[in-house]
């Protein structure tokens, strides 16, 4: 069907496509003409950030769709798309083109208004929360000294998306979907907050560039070493928190269908489908700025570093983030599914029990001013 709809209207399409190129070129030419007058204008000059921020986030998210499929193809021996395009670059277009021509169906007795702001509060947290995230240590939209509560406070929102879609279909089955998402969501939310207060030990800080500079020496000095067991607590949690595989019993086939957003469809499906995605990357991005020394080199305080004291610091922090999100997918590849109760008991038994205990013993550490990370 995509490629029927790309020869249908690929006359359309080149020309759109052209269109949109010469009117970004015009924007980015007149943007540097007119950059003094812009960066005098702070409401203006922070609109500019956003643009750059958001921008290539939403490209990011469309093409880490097409990375999923083709890097589990890979793994399961298939060739994943490849027909869209040169060797299927152009699927998540296509992806996007298809979902946009879609209609938008509300079920009848619907709560037409909730249902149109469930997706917008899914997505809005994800998007919201790169503000206060560093790129490098001067390049950061809003670096507010409380930054690591307000992503916190942030994605917490992300919840009511969640069950506000499931209630506002009508659906028992979406509300049975939504229920089960959001308990699981709430319990993991609690792991990665104990998560978090051992980096705030660490680092001395909610400030993130002062967590990720607090991490400076060497790769050994990073906090996924002292804080191993909150690290891996962490990423597990972000993975049940996206409801990622193993933990996507909010999507459970054979009993629920497609979960809370099995009324969704056309561009309210896409929006709820790049929620998803868009937390995978924030999560991989807090990781790696947390306990993998955000973008500072892992070659720091080695004999290598000056061979690669010409690598921008933003790249190594794209790199972490890349092992991440490729370890999201990796799960997915491999893990059956759990079972909800098994989840709730990983969430509440093992990762909390095990965030406490870690943050007694950090406490002990920073008392004894043991180093290089307490001291």
């Amino acid at each position: 069907m995509t490629e029927t709809v790309l020869q249908k209207y690929k006359g359309q399409l080149l020309l759109t496509g052209l269109v949109a190129a010469v009117v970004s070129v015009a924007v980015v030419v007149l943007g540097f003409h007119f950059w003094d007058d812009i960066k005098a204008n702070v409401l203006l000059y922070t609109l500019v950030k956003i643009i750059c921020i958001v921008v290539p986030l939403m490209g990011a998210v469309a093409y880490l769709t097409f990375a999923e499929r083709k890097i589990i193809g890979y793994m399961q021996v298939r060739v994943g798309p490849n027909r869209v395009g040169p060797r299927g670059w152009l699927q998540p277009i296509a992806d996007a083109l298809k979902l946009l021509m879609k209609e938008i169906v509300v079920p009848t007795n619907a709560n037409r208004f909730l249902f149109v702001v469930a997706p917008m509060l899914s997505i809005a947290p994800a998007l919201a929360a790169w503000a206060v995230l560093p790129f490098t240590d001067t390049l950061v939209l809003a670096n507010i000294d409380a930054s690591l509560l307000y992503v916190l406070a942030l994605t917490s929102i992300g919840v009511y998306g969640v069950i506000i879609a499931g209630w506002a279909s009508n659906s028992k089955y979406a509300f049975l979907g939504a229920m089960r998402s959001a308990a699981q969501i709430v319990s993991y939310e609690i792991a990665m907050g104990f998560a978090l207060v051992g980096v705030l030990i660490a680092g001395g800080s909610l400030n993130l560039v002062d967590i990720v500079e607090a991490q400076q020496g060497s790769f050994l000095h990073w906090f996924w070493l002292p804080l191993f067991p909150l690290f891996l607590v962490y990423f597990i949690s972000g993975v049940a928190e996206t409801n990622r595989a193993p933990f996507d019993v909010s999507e459970g086939e054979s009993e629920i269908v497609a979960g809370f957003h099995v009324e969704y469809s056309g561009m309210a499906f896409a929006v709820f489908f790049l929620a998803e995605y868009a937390n995978m990357i924030l999560i991989a991005a807090l990781a790696a700025l947390m306990f993998l020394g955000g973008w500072l080199s892992p070659f720091q305080g080695t004999w290598f570093e000056s061979w690669f004291d010409w690598v921008p610091a933003i790249f190594w922090l794209f790199g972490k983030m890349s092992v991440m999100l490729l370890l999201f997918l990796w799960f997915r590849a491999t893990f059956p599914r759990y079972r909800y109760d098994q989840i709730m008991r990983l969430g509440w038994k093992v990762f909390i029990p095990i965030t406490i205990v870690w943050l007694v013993v950090e406490g002990a550490a920073v008392i004894l001013d043991i180093g290089p990370w307490f001291d």
